[in-house]
């Protein structure tokens, strides 16, 4: 169900400040992710065989990803260079294939910077939070919100996915009304040549 109600910047302020308590790490995640992988469920109320099968995909995507992704010298050198202080929330759910592709790159980025934390929530047990930044109506997720740790202020947000990818998937829609399994496919392609590079340039812009 879409949410339209409008939020103030002061009540999501309030609603992530909640949310950031019960957050998690990324490394904490991941063992979740493993756990429920091994269990042969996935994050969540409904509990479907695809939902469980896109889980055990993405912790193998996730744990390649962790292992491979590299930046790039200059990247390295601005996120080296931040000064500022700031917690990167996701939130996700361990049968996002998008998060899966993008949570690794912003673990490496935070990894690299004393001023970046990375924390973690699930969606659907978030759902005020979620609702207060919506995609085009929608609780799409990985969404990533950018918040000042010194003041509580909400920097800016992103997702769920990079902007190349975002383009690909709203001509897509355009043309052909809704996303195929051909699609999708050809999105994860995509993601794999890609090699996290657009969710860099894109995520770099909240530290220059």
């Amino acid at each position: 169900m879409e949410i339209m109600e409008f939020i103030s910047n002061q009540e999501k302020e309030v609603i992530v400040q909640q949310s950031l308590l019960k957050a998690m790490t990324y490394e904490t995640y991941r063992v979740l992710v493993d756990e429920h992988t091994t269990r042969g469920t996935s994050t969540g109320p409904n509990q479907t065989e695809a939902l469980t099968n896109y889980t055990m995909l993405n912790q193998r995507r996730m744990k390649r990803l962790d292992k491979t992704t590299k930046l790039h010298p200059d990247d390295i050198a601005t996120i080296e260079g931040f000064k500022g202080d700031v917690t990167w929330l996701v939130v996700t759910e361990s049968w996002c294939g998008d998060a899966a592709q993008t949570m690794p790159v912003m673990q490496k980025i935070a990894e690299l910077s004393e001023g970046i934390t990375l924390r973690v929530v699930l969606r659907d047990e978030n759902l005020e939070l979620i609702d207060a930044f919506l995609y085009n109506g929608g609780r799409s997720i990985p969404k990533l919100i950018v918040v000042d740790n010194k003041t509580g202020a909400i920097i800016g947000d992103w997702g769920p996915r990079p902007s190349v990818a975002t383009q690909l998937v709203d001509d897509y829609k355009k043309e052909y009304g809704k996303l195929t399994p051909e699609f999708k496919q050809d999105l994860q392609v995509w993601y794999n040549k890609d090699k996290g590079q657009n969710t860099v340039e894109d995520l770099l812009e909240f530290i220059k």
